[in-house]
């Protein structure tokens, strides 16, 4: 059995080398695209993550003033939604290139490196990304931080609301929905959050209810985004 086995290694590592070397360099593709795209009253929560993710993206696209396509593109090249949210955030504080700085973070690993040299001021890069930064926070909780700052400024949230549903472990995605949701209804972010975290309903039936199509989401964000902008 050992000289088949040895055989088998032997014939892999020779078609391994023979694959031209660009085939070797290929980075780690991460599926962004989803089967299920509308609403189903039989099976009502099988779309959800497809409406999570696009409501998300077209929120991306909107306050940084990016199409929402190359968002979805370089999330399929595998770029995360955590580091897409800190490149764009520190870029927009500073006049820097996004790509740059996201070349800088796979070189350093550490995005509290890559800001450090930045030099931003703590009132324009916002106390909660600046406490993340300086704490030497995990991704996750720094791209929180950035999505947090966000919503307070657009005035999607009162500092209240926003840190319980934090609190009771509402996502990104799922802030930014219940969001949008909330200001086409006559109920609270935090009452959506918790209908759907029950299992009383799903976001794609929420969505139905308030009239929402999901072709429409990143229009109905920017009028909500010009409407904060205009009363502030």
């Amino acid at each position: 059995m050992r000289p088949v086995t040895c055989n088998r290694f032997q014939l892999s590592l020779f078609i391994l080398l023979m694959l031209p070397m660009p085939a070797l360099a290929i980075p780690a593709i991460t599926c962004h695209c989803f089967t299920d795209r509308s609403y189903d009253p039989a099976h009502p929560a099988v779309a959800d993550p497809y409406f999570l993710a696009t409501t998300q993206n077209s929120f991306f696209a909107a306050v940084f003033g990016v199409e929402k396509k190359t968002i979805v593109l370089k999330k399929q090249k595998g770029l995360s939604a955590d580091d897409l949210w800190i490149a764009y955030w520190l870029a927009a504080r500073s006049e820097a290139d996004p790509e740059i700085l996201l070349e800088q973070y796979r070189a350093k690993g550490s995005w509290r490196q890559v800001a450090a040299p930045l030099a931003i001021p703590v009132k324009s890069l916002g106390s909660r990304v600046a406490e993340a930064l300086r704490s030497n926070a995990a991704d996750e909780c720094l791209a929180n931080a950035v999505v947090d700052e966000l919503l307070i400024r657009f005035r999607f949230y009162a500092e209240a609301e926003l840190s319980a549903l934090r609190r009771a472990g509402a996502g990104n995605q799922e802030l930014i929905m219940a969001s949008l949701i909330a200001a086409k209804r006559r109920q609270t972010a935090t009452q959506l959050y918790r209908e759907v975290k029950t299992g009383g309903t799903s976001w794609g039936a929420l969505l139905q209810q308030a009239k929402v199509d999901p072709a429409d989401i990143q229009s109905e964000i920017m009028v909500l985004i010009t409407k904060q902008k205009r009363s502030s």
